[in-house]
């Protein structure tokens, strides 16, 4: 495993960015029951995790995606890191909505990127993947390339490795739920019981229930 990916796991559980619950399941928006819950914008919070999160995801982009030439933030949870991340680049910013505003200039993409950019998409959670895959569309239709993404934690839903696959778009990550639940039970925060809960889950998060 891991050890970046198992370390910003601890973190995150450390600081309640993300909450485990096997037998007291969260309801997600979507109305799915989830024994976890994540909220990464926590990190922000916390001086040295959020300069941790800015210096890894640059870290990634220089490994995975050294060609990039702009950096754009999924809205609303990416925007600050985005923009934290493009700024210790020294790199042009945008960050995408999820739909045209519906007043003003009716901008998607907010902030004004070189024409013909290759962009790296910053995100902060990959779920199924649905709101990252937009942005990347809403990129692509304005012209600009887009070279990968890079993203703070990812479920790892079948799904969404299924969209990304099919959008042509590679997704790096400094962390996922597979780490997560490891270094759990490593720690004793879930019980070894739980794993085969938390396993289950995550291969049909829309239908499980507990």
């Amino acid at each position: 495993m891991s050890t970046l990916k198992k370390m910003f796991a601890s973190k995150l559980l450390e600081v309640k960015a993300i909450k485990l619950q096997p037998n007291d399941p969260f309801t997600w928006a979507s109305g799915w029951k989830s024994p976890i819950y994540t909220d990464n914008r926590k990190t922000l919070a916390y001086p040295e995790l959020r300069s941790f999160v800015k210096q890894e995801l640059v870290h990634l982009i220089h490994e995975e995606f050294p060609e990039a030439t702009a950096v754009a933030g999924v809205a609303t949870g990416a925007i600050a890191q985005g923009a934290l991340v493009a700024d210790e680049l020294l790199l042009p910013y945008c960050y995408v909505r999820p739909k045209p505003k519906d007043h003003g200039m009716g901008n998607q993409i907010e902030g004004t990127i070189p024409e013909g950019a290759k962009v790296v998409v910053v995100e902060d959670l990959i779920s199924t993947g649905g709101s990252s895959l937009k942005a990347v569309d809403a990129l692509r239709k304005a012209g600009f390339e887009v070279v990968g993404m890079v993203a703070s934690y990812t479920y790892g839903f079948p799904v969404a490795e299924e969209a990304f696959k099919a959008a042509n778009v590679r997704l790096v990550t400094l962390s996922d739920y597979e780490h997560t639940t490891a270094i759990a039970a490593e720690t004793g925060y879930i019980n070894k019981e739980d794993l085969e809960v938390l396993a289950e889950w995550r291969k049909d998060p829309a239908n499980w229930k507990k």
